[in-house]
């Protein structure tokens, strides 16, 4: 890799005229030796430097030092004297003059993991803890404060506080509700960045027209697997409902788990994950595994176990929801939420009205009404304005059902993995597209095309549902 030099061009050139100007040649005689340029401040002194910053460093490997950050934010970026709360960060570090990979999570902070980007340019990382999540979070909660602005306010006041340090190019990336966080950033604060590489991130300009996802679930796979989750989703809502929903039952006392705050029962919990276990099914999922889906005939044994294993029954529960509400808040408020028809289930559903964000919510926290200008504003942007983007499906996944879709001319790209779910990386790519995409990544980040990073066990392995949340919930 070419490395820009600490004075370059017109400048260093001034610099040398004005120095043989001055006579600096060699020094006479007894003359005192001169100055000897200061070592550079450990990486660590100068994150600490920065105010508001706490740093404490962790055990790193593979050539990256862990650096783990607390940076003081502003509570309401428009208005910084109502207070600050910290936000949670981890920093990869390997060289100030490798490009730098701004990781949002989306969530919280889920690991020291590098993501592929990092790899694909062998650069530092940057992950952070998205505001009101686990430790992120401000007290007292005002959640008025919670919103894609101030979100893209929090990144872009890290990539401020970091840029002097870390003055190679930039990327960003996240995962699911990370990658549009990466790109809700860019569009608010489009000079932080230069690329966006954001995997699998669902895009619902408008919230009342989910048709796309009634379609998706009537072709995805081939007709012998829908008709197999077909039987088993009739099965557990119709003649296995009353002994299934018993096992909810069952299950939730035993972890010292409750419904009264969020579904209200464990029958209407069932429903949920059934429904809910198609969408989870091929979000995490691959055709292959159709072989595995229990027939509706199948025990109640087998049929529960296949429900939990796929979609959780911990995350239809007020404990196991508790950590999604910020989520289902956003989602209810600016994001958006898919709701889909699965006609074979007509009569089957005693609690349709459920499947929506505010099921998740306390009601002890209000919920505006839904912002029906946030998406398409940053959908049209993403359209007209934004450049060296680019956008990672699975082809199966659910959440493509609503793709982003980037504009001509824009050195954009949109690519899917041929069968993929919800884990679809770059390297699942056809092979000219993988080395198309490897590419455009590595020419963004201004580094060798032949740029490469062996694999550092412990620290890659990295795919999108490393950053899914929701898997925690799940008995797999």
């Amino acid at each position: 890799m070419r490395v820009r030099p600490f004075v370059t061009g017109p400048i260093r050139a001034a610099l040398l005229v004005g120095a043989l100007a001055l006579g600096s040649a060699a020094p006479a005689a007894g003359s005192p030796p001169p100055a000897t340029r200061p070592a550079p401040a450990d990486i660590k002194d100068q994150l600490a430097a920065i105010p508001g910053m706490q740093v404490t460093e962790g055990t790193g490997t593979g050539g990256y030092r862990l650096f783990r950050l607390v940076y003081r934010q502003p509570v309401d970026h428009g208005d910084p004297s109502r207070g600050t709360f910290g936000q949670r960060a981890t920093l990869l570090h390997k060289d100030v003059q490798r490009p730098m990979v701004l990781h949002t999570s989306g969530y919280w902070l889920m690991g020291d993991n590098r993501s592929e980007p990092a790899a694909i340019v062998d650069g530092n990382q940057l992950s952070t803890e998205q505001r009101f999540f686990e430790n992120s979070t401000p007290s007292p909660k005002n959640w008025a404060d919670l919103s894609i602005a101030q979100a893209a306010g929090d990144h872009h006041r890290f990539v401020t506080a970091l840029k002097p340090i870390y003055a190679a190019k930039w990327l960003s990336t996240g995962a699911s509700k990370g990658g549009m966080t990466s790109v809700y950033h860019r569009r608010f604060h489009p000079g932080d960045i230069d690329a966006t590489i954001a995997y699998v991130a669902p895009n619902d300009v408008d919230n009342d027209e989910d048709s796309a996802y009634t379609r998706f679930f009537a072709a995805v796979g081939d007709a012998t697997c829908r008709q197999r989750l077909t039987a088993v989703m009739k099965a557990a809502l119709g003649p296995k409902r009353t002994a299934l929903a018993a096992k909810v039952a069952a299950r939730a006392q035993s972890a010292g788990e409750t419904f009264d705050q969020t579904t209200g029962s464990a029958d209407a919990s069932l429903e949920l994950a059934v429904v809910d276990g198609v969408y989870a099914f091929w979000q995490y999922k691959l055709a292959s595994d159709c072989a595995r889906v229990p027939a509706g005939t199948a025990s109640d044994t087998a049929i529960y176990q296949w429900l939990d294993g796929t979609a959780g029954f911990a995350n239809y529960t007020d404990q196991g929801g508790a950590r999604f509400v910020t989520y289902y808040y956003q989602a209810g408020t600016q994001l958006g939420y898919p709701v889909y028809d699965l006609p074979e289930l007509a009569g089957l559903l005693k609690y349709p009205d459920l499947a929506a964000p505010r099921t998740y919510v306390p009601r002890s926290i209000p919920m505006p009404a839904f912002d029906r200008a946030a998406m398409p504003d940053i959908d049209g942007w993403v359209r007209e304005s934004g450049t060296r983007m680019m956008f990672v499906y699975g082809q199966n996944d659910p959440w493509s059902a609503e793709p982003f879709r980037v504009g001509s001319g824009n050195d954009a790209f949109v690519y899917e993995v041929k069968g993929g779910n919800h884990g679809a990386t770059i390297g699942g790519l056809a092979a000219a597209d993988r080395s198309a995409a490897q590419a455009a990544v590595r020419r963004w980040a201004g580094v060798s095309l032949s740029t490469r990073s062996a694999f550092i066990p412990g620290l890659d392995g990295w795919t999108p549902l490393t950053d899914d949340p929701r898997r925690q919930g799940r008995t797999e």
